[in-house]
C-alpha cells in the first residue's frame, strides 16, 4: 500500500529566486492509500495500468518513476505496474508522490538496482517536493522544499478526512498572489496544532468555497484544517469510535475516510519482509 499523508501543518518561510518556496510542515502519514502491484519482464518496457483510465500514460508519476529509475541504473529489464486508486487527485493527500516513491522502492528492490534511500529520494525530488518523505517512510518534520525531513515518533491519533468536489492544482496555490510567504520559522519541539496553521488554506478556500464548507462542518465536531495545498481537510480523534461516528454523519456532496495515524511506511514494512 502507498500510503497517504496529511500535513498537519505547512508554513511559508520564504520565496527562492527561482520561484520554489522554503517551507516547514509535519508529514503524518496514514494507514490508508492506493495499490500497487509490479510484474518484471526481460523486454525493459515499462507500463502503467490504473483503475482510473486517466492515469494509464506516460505522464502519470508512477509511469516517470520507473523510467527515471531504470535510465539511473542503467537496467536493461522492465515492469507493468498496476495502480488501484482510492485517493482522490487534486486533494493534497500526496497520492501521486506516494505513488512515483513506491515504484522506485519496489522497482529498486526488484530489479536489484542498488540504489540507497538517499539516492532514491534524490531521484524521487525530480518528480515531486513530497516523494522524498514516502521514500523515507517515516512522519516527519520537514523544511527546504520539504526533502529536509526529521523523522518524528508521533503519538497515535485517528483522523477522518474529507475530500470536497473540487481538484486543486498545487501550482494555482503557489503561485497565487495572495499567498503568504512569510511566516517566521518555528523550532521543532513540541509545535502545537493550535499554535500554526495552515499558510495556503485562506487562497484556497477563495478559490474553492467548497473547501470552507468543508472546514465550516468538520469544525463543528473538531479543530479542522486543510492539508498540503487543499482540496482534503481533516480533523484528529482520539480514537477510531470517535472519528467513525462522525464519519456516519458526512453530507452526500462529500466524501471522506477514516484512517489512523502511522509512523512508518507499509511500504518499507513489506520490503523488509521480502
Amino acid at each position: 500500500m502507498a500510503p497517504a499523508k496529511l500535513n498537519l501543518f505547512l508554513h511559508i518561510n520564504a520565496r527562492r529566486q527561482n520561484g520554489y518556496h522554503e517551507l516547514q510542515t509535519c508529514f503524518q502519514l496514514l494507514d490508508y492509500g492506493d495499490q500497487l502491484d509490479f510484474e518484471i519482464n526481460e523486454s525493459g518496457s515499462i507500463s502503467l495500468e490504473s483503475s482510473l483510465a486517466s492515469l494509464s500514460n506516460s505522464f502519470n508519476l508512477v509511469h516517470r518513476a520507473a523510467v527515471l529509475l531504470q535510465a539511473k541504473s542503467g537496467h536493461s529489464l522492465g515492469a507493468t505496474i498496476r495502480l488501484r486508486k482510492q485517493l482522490p487527485l487534486g486533494a493534497g493527500l500526496g497520492g501521486g508522490s506516494s505513488d512515483a516513491a513506491t515504484t522506485l522502492l519496489a522497482l529498486n528492490n526488484l530489479w536489484d538496482c542498488g540504489l540507497s534511500k538517499h539516492e532514491l529520494a534524490a531521484l524521487g525530488l525530480r518528480l515531486g517536493a513530497d516523494v522524498p518523505v514516502f521514500i523515507h517512510g517515516h512522519s516527519s518534520w520537514a523544511e527546504g522544499l520539504g526533502e529536509i525531513l526529521q523523522p518524528l515518533e508521533l503519538p497515535e491519533r485517528w483522523y477522518l478526512v474529507i475530500t470536497p468536489a473540487c481538484e486543486v492544482p498545487t501550482a494555482e496555490i503557489f503561485s497565487h498572489q495572495q499567498l503568504t510567504r512569510n511566516t517566521a520559522t518555528i523550532k521543532i519541539s513540541g509545535f502545537p496544532f493550535s499554535g500554526t496553521r495552515n499558510d495556503c488554506e485562506a487562497v484556497a478556500v477563495a478559490l474553492y468555497p467548497e473547501i470552507g464548507a468543508a472546514l465550516d462542518w468538520l469544525g463543528y465536531y473538531a479543530p479542522a484544517r486543510m492539508t498540503g495545498t487543499g482540496s482534503s481537510v481533516f480533523a484528529d480523534f482520539s480514537g477510531r469510535a470517535a472519528a467513525e461516528s462522525v464519519f456516519r454523519k458526512l453530507p452526500d456532496t462529500m466524501r471522506g475516510f477514516v484512517a489512523r495515524g502511522i509512523n512508518k511506511s507499509p511500504v518499507l514494512q513489506a520490503l523488509e519482509e521480502i
